[in-house]
Order: C-alpha cells, then sequence, then structure tokens
C-alpha cells in the first residue's frame, strides 16, 4: 500500500456555469473551473497572478449541486489531483483535475452579497431571517447554501458506492 499524499485544497472564484453530464451508468458527473488568485514578488513589485483549476463531482451531490455553482461564485474544494491521458486526433493529450470530495460555498456571489453563515449549521446566521433569492417560490427547493460544507463522499465510480472513514454519508435530496 502506498504512503504517497494526494490532497489539495483551494479557494477561488468559478470562471463559469458548471456542466451536468451522465455516464454510461448512469452516475452524473459535475463539471466545473475555479480561478484562484495570489500575488508573488518580481522585482520590486508585487503582480497579482492566476491559477485555474478544473474540478470534478460525482453523484447525486454533482445532481444537487450544479445548478447553484453559477460563475463568480465563490466556492472553497478539498479533494485530490487525478491525472488523465487520452488520445485525439492522433496526439496524446492530458490534463490534470480536482475530484472534489468536500464542498463549500464561500461568502458572495458576482454581486459581492454576502450573508452572515452559521459556523456550525452552514446556514444563515440565526439571528438573521433567511434571504430569498426572489427565484424560489414553494420555499421547499433544495438550496444547497444552507448545508455549507456540503460534505462529499470520496467515492467516485459506481463500483465505489461507501463513504470514506469519517466522511459524512450521502444526503437525501
Amino acid at each position: 500500500m502506498a504512503n504517497d499524499i494526494n490532497h489539495v485544497v483551494l479557494v477561488g472564484r468559478l470562471t463559469r456555469d458548471a456542466e451536468l453530464r451522465y455516464a454510461n451508468s448512469g452516475t452524473a458527473i459535475c463539471h466545473f473551473s475555479i480561478a484562484n488568485n495570489y500575488s508573488r514578488k518580481q522585482g520590486d513589485a508585487w503582480t497579482e497572478e492566476t491559477n485555474y483549476f478544473n474540478c470534478t463531482i460525482f453523484g447525486r451531490r454533482a445532481e444537487a449541486l450544479h445548478k447553484y455553482l453559477t460563475k463568480g461564485t465563490q466556492v472553497a474544494v478539498d479533494g485530490s489531483l487525478r491525472f488523465s491521458k487520452w488520445e485525439q486526433d492522433g496526439q496524446t493529450r492530458s490534463k490534470v483535475e480536482v475530484h472534489v470530495n468536500e464542498f463549500q460555498f464561500m461568502g458572495g456571489g458576482r454581486d459581492g452579497g454576502n450573508r452572515p453563515v452559521n459556523a456550525d449549521r452552514g446556514g444563515p446566521d440565526r439571528g438573521s431571517a433567511p434571504q430569498s433569492s426572489g427565484d424560489n417560490n414553494s420555499g421547499s427547493e433544495f438550496d444547497p447554501k444552507r448545508l455549507a460544507p456540503l460534505m462529499l463522499t470520496q467515492a467516485h465510480s459506481p463500483a465505489a458506492n461507501k463513504p470514506a472513514s469519517g466522511v459524512a454519508a450521502p444526503m437525501s435530496v
């Protein structure tokens, strides 16, 4: 058994709306990309730079979250890096992406709106009334922003359907 560590934690903003697809097995796969900004010193001046990371969520959470993963939303992801290699038009292609194990909405979307978040439950601050976005008519629609941090299982394929030790079991949606 390998003793290597493959763990990544990133905070950034979505660069585009998430895409939801389904594998031949029926497993939902949600793809999104985040931009992570940082500063570095070049000579005497500091410059802003950006890294871009492709991320993937699988299963029922992919279906539940994809409609809330819109361009500009700030998120935190915790997962592992996966390397893929394939042939396309006679050329070998490759990519590295983050397979997300844990996910959390951070404050504010692209409009900069920030709602207080209760750290232990992830919902609105207990002292404030829930705020409606205006697009939820029934009031009973699933709102993942109230479930931060949203724990994802490490099961990434139909063959591995059990959550990893210490990770919350899949939620009912």
